[in-house]
C-alpha cells in the first residue's frame, strides 16, 4: 500500500503513520515542515506540491486543515481558504490522477453544533454555527458534487468524508486533557447533578477504522466515525480518578441553582456562564452504525471506557 498523508505532523497524522508503518504501508506525508514521525519514506513541503506523483497512491489521506478556534479570534477567511480552499485543490488532484481513494477529515461539527434529536446520524440536514464548522460543510459539498458530476473520472475510485467527534488518545492535548487536570487538582465536579452523554473518537479506533476503509469499496459518501458507545462527564470524572487510585470527588448541587450561578456569570464576565454551563452539560451522541455497517463490523476493537482508560494512562507521564 502507498499512503499521502497531508497534514501529517497533526496529533491523528502522527498516529496514522505509526499505526501504517506496522502495516509495512509505504507512507508518504505532504505538510508544512514541522517534525513527523518515522518511518515516513517522502517528505514533501506544499511548495512542492505540483512533484507528487497522485497515480501510486491507494489512498489519499487529507488531514491538513484549520483547527477549530474555541476562542473565536481566527478571521473567517482563514477556515475558508484553508479546510475549503485546500481541500478542494488536494480533492481535484486527486480526481484526475489514477490514486484509488479518497479520504477527507470533516467533523461532526460541520453537520451539528448541537445534537436536536437523540443521536446524530447522517441523515441529519447540515446546520453548522461558526465558520469552522461552515469551512468543513462547504467542502463536503465540494466533494460530493465532484463525485456526482463526474461520473467518469470516479467509476474505479472512491471518495470518503469521515465526520469524527472529539478524538483523543496518548499525546492528545485537547479538552479531555483538562478536564483531567481540573480533576487531579482536587476540585471537586460540581455539576453531578446534570445527566449528559457524549460520543468520543479513540485515536485506535480511528486507525481501525481508516485501515478497514482504504480498498474496501463501500460507496463513497459521508460517515461519521465514534466509538461504540458514549459516556457521561461523571463517568468520565469517575475513570479519571480510577487511573489515579483515587475517590472521584462529585457533588450533585440543585440544578437552578448552579443556572443562577452561570447567569450571574453572565453579568460579571466569570467563567462559569450560561454558554460554558450548556457546554458542559449537553449531550452529544453520534451514530457510528452507518460504517460499521458497509464495512461488516460488529463492534470497535476497544470500547469507550478502554480507549479514555489509555489516554488517561498517558496523562500520567
Amino acid at each position: 500500500m502507498n499512503i499521502l498523508i497531508t497534514g501529517a505532523s497533526g496529533f491523528v497524522g502522527t498516529n496514522l503513520i505509526r499505526f501504517f508503518r506496522g502495516l509495512q504501508y509505504n507512507i508518504d506525508v505532504l505538510d508544512l515542515g514541522q517534525p513527523v514521525a518515522d518511518g515516513v519514506r517522502t517528505y514533501f513541503s506544499w511548495d512542492r506540491f505540483e512533484e507528487v506523483r497522485f497515480n501510486i497512491y491507494d489512498a489519499v489521506i487529507h488531514l491538513a486543515g484549520m483547527a477549530h478556534d474555541t476562542k473565536d479570534n481566527t478571521d473567517e477567511s482563514v477556515y475558508m481558504n484553508v479546510n475549503y480552499g485546500l481541500a478542494k485543490k488536494i480533492f481535484d488532484k486527486f480526481l484526475h490522477s489514477e490514486a484509488a481513494n479518497f479520504i477527507f477529515f470533516s467533523s461532526v461539527k460541520a453537520a451539528a453544533d448541537v445534537v436536536q434529536a437523540d443521536v446524530l446520524t447522517e441523515d441529519v440536514v447540515p446546520a453548522p454555527v461558526g465558520p469552522y464548522g461552515l469551512s468543513k460543510i462547504k467542502a463536503e459539498e465540494y466533494i460530493m458534487g465532484a463525485v456526482l458530476a463526474e461520473e467518469k473520472c470516479m467509476e474505479y475510485k472512491n471518495a470518503y468524508i469521515l465526520r469524527p467527534c472529539m478524538i483523543h488518545g496518548p499525546g492528545n492535548k485537547g479538552n479531555l486533557n483538562l478536564l483531567y487536570k481540573v480533576a487531579k487538582s482536587g476540585i471537586p465536579w460540581s455539576l453531578g447533578a446534570f445527566h449528559n452523554l457524549r460520543s468520543f473518537t479513540s485515536i485506535d479506533n480511528l486507525s481501525f477504522l481508516i485501515e478497514k476503509l482504504i480498498g474496501s469499496g463501500i460507496p463513497s459518501g459521508v460517515y461519521n466515525v465514534a466509538d461504540d458507545s458514549p459516556l457521561s462527564t461523571n463517568r468520565l470524572i469517575e475513570l479519571i480518578a480510577e487511573s489515579r487510585g483515587s475517590k472521584a470527588r462529585i457533588w450533585r448541587l440543585n440544578p437552578s441553582c448552579i443556572k443562577g450561578m452561570a447567569r450571574v456569570g453572565d453579568l460579571l464576565r466569570l467563567p462559569l456562564n450560561s454558554f460554558r454551563l450548556k457546554k458542559l452539560t449537553e449531550n452529544y451522541v453520534v451514530s457510528n452504525l452507518k460504517l460499521k455497517k458497509a464495512l461488516r463490523i460488529d463492534s470497535l476493537p476497544l470500547s469507550a471506557e478502554d480507549g479514555i482508560r489509555r489516554t488517561l494512562e498517558s496523562f500520567k507521564g
